[in-house]
This record gives structure tokens, sequence and C-alpha cells, in this order.
């Protein structure tokens, strides 16, 4: 499917839960966020008639959001269901980890290919401060997990927050000097409850690049590691790993954006920083045909900005990234 500004729409990330067992201090308030009730919340068998259909018209890969999509009941069965569409070449899964010790190995008998997962931290301490309730052990067996399963690349995205953790950018940088780990220093993006404060403890990523090479040396650009997303890869000498960045907001990747979302109410976004959305749960829910969700898809891309409006203050982030799955 290709937009009106000939990108090549080939991308679903997938909401499957507005849960979550973390309360991360960018994304969550304290208390969480209050739950949906089961009949707003897509059923698995939802979720599955909806890929099959965007599978049809173009979308090849599927990225497992949430929440936390560990939490939800039926993961495995939805991971199983969409690998055998013969249509989806790659499965993939953010997560933040804590739970992939447990049931890392079953994910990926159930068909999922790859992980990326969140660790802003290397400190037991500050893991705790930022996600509230959070052992960072459990999140670094989850990534040695992911390592010993094969689920790779693993993908480390580490949101950059100034005066919370941009004095561990050379530490968190490190680790793809010592792993086969792809870090991805990613920028804050205000979206709820990051909004008031984003743009004051906002880390740039050229400034992030400059650290990085100032310690390790010139980092030289890498030919993109396997996945869909908009980060650009860099390697330094030595590594195990390399380096990525995702500069959504001081050098926005617009241009080359190939996806859509779909929440876990069923909302189809054609753009993560604007609040316009296409509900497909209530057609689903009241016998569409294939062909009329395929429709749906093709109006979602039909209405993707040539670019987000953040910088331009025109969008009102109403929601949580935990209720967007970005």
């Amino acid at each position: 499917m290709y937009d009106s500004f000939q990108r090549d729409i080939n991308y679903l990330r997938v909401s499957v839960t507005d849960r979550c067992n973390l309360r991360c201090v960018y994304c969550m308030p304290p208390e969480g966020v209050k739950q949906l009730s089961h009949e707003e919340v897509l059923t698995i068998e939802e979720i599955n008639q909806i890929i099959n259909a965007a599978a049809g018209i173009g979308i090849n890969k599927i990225r497992l959001t949430g929440g936390e999509p560990t939490v939800r009941k039926g993961i495995y069965k939805l991971i199983s269901c969409i690998a055998k569409n013969n249509n989806i070449k790659d499965i993939s899964m953010t997560t933040n980890g804590t739970l992939l010790k447990q049931i890392g190995e079953r994910l990926k008998n159930s068909g999922l290919d790859r992980v990326n997962i969140s660790l802003d931290t290397l400190k037991p301490d500050r893991f705790k401060k930022i996600t509230r309730v959070g052992n960072f052990q459990d999140a670094w067996n989850g990534i040695e997990t992911a390592l010993r399963l094969g689920l790779t690349p693993v993908k480390i995205n580490c949101v950059i927050v100034r005066g919370i953790n941009d004095d561990e950018i050379i530490d968190l940088a490190k680790l793809a000097m010592d792993y086969p780990l792809h870090v991805r220093f990613i920028e804050l993006m205000p979206i709820g409850e990051s909004d008031e404060w984003a743009m004051e403890k906002f880390v740039p990523a050229g400034e992030i690049i400059a650290r990085i090479e100032e310690s390790f040396g010139n980092t030289k650009p890498s030919k993109k590691v396997r996945g869909a997303g908009p980060a650009r890869y860099y390697t330094i000498p030595g590594a195990a790993g390399s380096i990525g960045i995702i500069s959504a907001i001081s050098d926005h990747f617009c241009f080359q954006c190939n996806r859509l979302r779909l929440t876990a109410t069923g909302g189809i976004r054609p753009c993560l920083l604007s609040d316009r959305e296409i509900d497909i749960r209530s057609p689903l829910r009241n016998g569409a045909s294939y062909l009329e969700l395929q429709k749906i898809f093709a109006r979602a891309v039909e209405m993707k900005p040539r670019k987000h409006g953040i910088s331009d203050k025109c969008d009102d982030h109403m929601k949580l990234m935990s209720q967007i799955g970005g």
C-alpha cells in the first residue's frame, strides 16, 4: 500500500493491551491508567481478523506492543495465528523484558521472531525509581534469555531524559561493545505523562552521538539492522553490536514512515504523534467483511500526514503511550 506521499506502508504495530506491570515515569502516572473493560479491548480473535485483513493488502511486518504485551492473556495463541499467515514475514515484540525469563521460550515456539527490550538504566536503584515498581535483575534476565533463545537481533530501547539517565549514555552504549546488542537511544517525546516537561528534559540525538564519539571514537554508519523501524545505526570500533538513534523530534524520519498502529481498543492510527484514529472495532463487530476491513485500512493510509506536527503544537496528545502502543 502506498500513501499519498509514495511511502510503502507495510508495517503494523499492534497494541494488544493497555496494561503494564511497570509504571515508567514518562509513560504512566504512579497509579497506572484506568483499566479498560473487556468489552472495550479487542479479543485475540478480533486482532487476528484485523491482521489477516491488513496482510491481504500489503502489511507484512507485525510488531506486538502494549502496555506490556507479555501480560496479555492469549498472547501465545495470537502469535501462533499470525505465524500461520504466509503474507506476514516478520513478527516482533516490544517488551520491558521482565517476564521473558519465564515465558520467552514459549513465545519463540509460538512463532515470535525477535524482541526489542526497553531499558533506560543499568543502576538497580534508578531502575526502581524510573519504573516505580520494577526490578532491574528481571529485565537483565530477559535480555540474557532473548540472546540465548535467538530472538535476534535483540534491540535495547533507551529513552534518554536529562537529569534522570543522561549520565548513563556511555554505560548504555558500552552494552553494544560487550554484547551482540543493538542499543537504540530514543529522544523523549511529549506524549502523555511526559507532555508537560518533555522539552525541558529533552536530549537531542546529536548530543547523544557526540558524547558516544567522545568516549569511543568516530562512529560509522552501519548497514541497517534487521527490522522495519526508523533507527539509524552506527558501529563503533570493536563493538559486538551497534548503536542506534531514533530522532523523532530533532530530525524527524516521517519521510520514510512505513507504519500504521492498531490500538488495543480497535483504533487505527496513521501517525503516532497525532490523535486522529479510524474505528475498526465497531465495523468488525457489526459483521464487516474482509474487503470492508481492508477499505478501512486503505482510508487510514490515505490519512497519513506528510510529517508529524509536534513542533507546530497542532496535535493534542490526550492518550498515554501505554494506550497507543507506540
